[in-house]
């Protein structure tokens, strides 16, 4: 399990001590840290959360990163020190309910894809139904997943609006979950918690690119995970047992987008030294 972070305890604490409910999977968790003072000197929840993880006999490495380069370098280093054949990508203000993990592993053994993925809750916005939203939920069908090329334009690129605010939870009542725990459905792309086949992302280029961008780029999930379901596919499950904290950004300049630069060839915008 893979988590960058930066000068946020109060998001990573609560995000770590939830791991301690995934009890279905053999735990490997590596935190990049690119807080100026490393966040568990400065932040006795964080240590304490470690702590009880590695009590429990999960392998926790807490690496301080303090020179930052762009979210996406942040990224492609710590896919870098993936040993599993599967790899979760988890961000710091995600927690994640009991048996999520075990249900993604399980769900991505099952596909055979790229990626599956969780999208994350907002439930400050519980109550905002958007009905114009539900409308791209397409499900996968029992014959599988299969790779897929999804651009901008594309009716399939408007999947996004399946991930806004609450409505995974709505999406929810719209579909038969079986007993395995899981329905797949078909994506554009996944923000937050993104389990891997490490091989396939890998292969596909992984966050390599971050060093033809300069560091204050959005979009670097985007587009790694395009590229992934193009070569394998990969699927967004319901229901969600991932929940967004919903704290400020720590990321305040994103204004170079990483799609537009590399997958539409345009010229950087608002283009800022590494």
């Amino acid at each position: 399990m893979l988590i960058p972070t930066a000068d946020r305890p109060s998001a990573l604490a609560p995000t770590l001590t939830a791991l301690l409910a995934q009890r279905e999977a053999e735990l490997r968790i590596v935190v990049a840290d690119q807080s100026p003072v490393p966040v568990v000197q400065q932040a006795p929840e964080v240590a304490t959360a470690v702590a009880a993880l590695r009590r429990n006999g999960v392998r926790v490495e807490l690496v301080h990163r303090p020179e930052r380069r762009g979210i996406a370098e942040q990224r492609d280093w710590l896919l870098a020190q993936a040993q599993a054949p599967a790899v979760l990508f988890l961000d710091d203000d995600v927690l994640l309910e009991p048996g999520a993990v075990g249900r993604m592993l399980d769900a991505l053994r099952t596909l055979g894809c790229g990626l599956v993925g969780m999208p994350v809750l907002g439930m400050s916005a519980v109550d905002d139904e958007r009905p114009e939203d539900w409308a791209p939920l397409e499900l996968w069908d029992e014959q599988g997943v299969h790779p897929e090329r999804v651009r901008k334009g594309d009716p399939a690129w408007e999947r996004w609006r399946l991930h806004n605010a609450a409505t995974p939870l709505h999406l929810e009542r719209m579909v038969e979950v079986p007993e395995r725990g899981w329905v797949a459905y078909k994506v554009a792309w996944i923000g937050g918690c993104v389990l891997y086949d490490t091989g396939v992302l890998r292969a596909a280029g992984g966050y390599a690119f971050w060093r033809d961008l300069p560091g204050n780029l959005r979009g670097e999930d985007v587009v790694a995970q395009l590229r992934v379901l193009e070569a394998r596919g990969g699927a967004g499950l319901l229901p969600s047992g991932a929940y967004h904290l919903e704290l400020p950004t720590t990321l305040a300049d994103r204004r170079v987008d990483a799609y537009a630069a590399l997958l539409e060839g345009q010229a950087l915008d608002g283009a800022a030294g590494v």
